[in-house]
């Protein structure tokens, strides 16, 4: 299991935390997913799921690596990213710590869809299964974390409904879904109708 590792080239710029009042929405959906499970660790102390929020053009705030396995997140836990390159596979961000191994899945569908401000991504095997393949699905031998699934996430905005239905199982990242919006509360609404 690779879960939870960053796979792209992470330049990671060490500086001062995001203010808490940017946060503090992130913050209040992230401690909701983590109650539901929806973002936490596995046994193994591998976290999964992730969260961001647009910051300014396409920079955006996330949560950082390694952060499923803490019950409540604060100013710490969270990282800007500035640039990426999804043909190089990089990445820029700046923070207290490094950036969420599935960055650059929320980077292309940030630059996918200029409306868009905010990502969720969780974890729910009962809820893959059931929705694979019946909403919008990435191919399943593409792997998290790679520029072949930012290349897949750009291929349901081209070629599916992706843009309206606003949510993506992630065929090839077993658990995997995404929800998006033009806020945090549509994106997490839509996520908590899955449920």
């Amino acid at each position: 299991m690779d879960e939870g590792y960053i796979k792209f080239n992470c330049n990671w710029i060490k500086a001062a935390p995001c203010p808490k009042q940017q946060i503090e929405n992130i913050n209040a959906w992230r401690d909701r997913l983590y109650q539901l499970g929806l973002i936490g660790a596995y046994p193994n102390g591998i976290g999964f799921g992730n969260i961001s929020i647009r910051s300014d053009g396409q920079t955006f705030v996330i949560t950082g690596s390694a952060t499923g396995n803490f019950k409540r997140l604060d100013e710490f836990h969270y990282v800007l990213v500035t640039e990426y390159d999804l043909m190089q596979n990089s990445l820029t961000c700046s923070g207290p710590i490094k950036a969420s191994s599935e960055s650059l899945s929320h980077a292309v569908i940030y630059e996918s869809s200029s409306e868009t401000k905010a990502v969720i991504h969780i974890h729910s095997m009962e809820k893959w299964k059931k929705y694979i393949h019946k909403f919008p699905t990435t191919k399943t031998d593409v792997l998290y974390g790679t520029p072949e699934m930012a290349n897949e996430i750009e291929r349901l905005f081209r070629e599916t409904d992706v843009p309206e239905k606003k949510i993506i199982i992630m065929g090839g990242h077993e658990e995997g879904i995404i929800t998006f919006g033009k806020t945090l509360d549509e994106a997490g609404k839509l996520l908590l109708d899955l449920l």
